[in-house]
């Protein structure tokens, strides 16, 4: 039989488990209603593009264990219309790491972004409905250089309004503490047939169409994202102004800085 000790015993043993797997956490909010790129960008018209949709509200790391959980919400309850059997559908989340010096300062084929230096980035966690197969096998096909540090959770799951996964903590590298780490956050859709070049993400045109956001360009000199992360001394509308030429070619490309608490 256990008694009273015991069982204030177990609990406290259970309770101090929980705490520890779950003490490394961190939590990034973002200004609601600024879902609109650069300051201009619209959602395409078909209903299933829900407002709220892709706007970014806050952003959690949790490491639990070996583990590290990605937490995304956004400003809309999630909904499955294209049968993804995730519990979202039009969404595309990349969350860029940076766990150590050095990295990448180019970002993924179809954002349209860079990063700036001393910003740049070592690892990225791609939250998406599609299955990890589909979206390794794309990053293999149009990122082979940057396949290496591309990560994706073997399960997405929506929820109300939470998007989440988890990843090795090992995948990420670093030194294991995630307290130093930085981090950014695009918000993009979920393309399920891209552009030859564009990982999975869906266009920025001039003007929006059924399934096409509107507001930019139609060349690819603007970037491809709906929201990212602020910070004290990163905004938004600062990260991502872009300059195109007569052309279409890209004269200053959108630049994006990590957040760090």
């Amino acid at each position: 039989m256990i008694n009273n000790k015991t069982s204030l015993a177990i609990c406290l043993a259970s309770f101090l488990a929980l705490s520890a797997a779950t003490a490394q956490a961190e939590v990034f909010t973002d200004p609601k209603g600024d879902d609109n790129g650069p300051g201009n960008y619209v959602y395409p018209t078909d209903s299933v593009y829900k407002s709220g949709s892709f706007d970014l509200t806050k952003l959690s790391v949790a490491k639990k264990g070996d583990q590290v959980e990605f937490a995304v919400d956004q400003n809309s309850s999630l909904e499955d219309p294209w049968g993804m059997g995730n519990g979202f559908s039009v969404q595309m989340i990349f969350i860029f790491v940076k766990t150590g010096p050095g990295g990448h300062t180019e970002s993924l084929p179809g954002l349209n972004v860079q990063f700036a230096p001393g910003s740049e980035w070592n690892k990225v966690v791609i939250l998406s409905p599609q299955k990890k197969a589909r979206v390794m096998g794309e990053a293999e096909t149009k990122a082979p250089k940057l396949l290496a540090d591309i990560v994706v959770p073997n399960i997405t799951r929506g929820s109300n309004r939470t998007i989440k996964g988890s990843v090795p903590l090992s995948e990420l590298g670093g030194d294991g503490n995630v307290d130093g780490w930085s981090y950014q956050v695009i918000m993009q859709s979920n393309e399920g047939f891209p552009a030859a070049g564009d990982l999975l993400t869906r266009k920025v045109n001039e003007y929006e169409g059924q399934h096409r956001f509107g507001g930019g360009n139609d060349a690819d000199c603007d970037p491809h994202v709906m929201d990212v992360l602020d910070g004290s001394d990163a905004k938004q509308a600062d990260m991502l102004a872009y300059t195109c030429g007569p052309n279409g070619e890209s004269v200053k490309r959108a630049t994006l800085q990590m957040i760090k608490q």
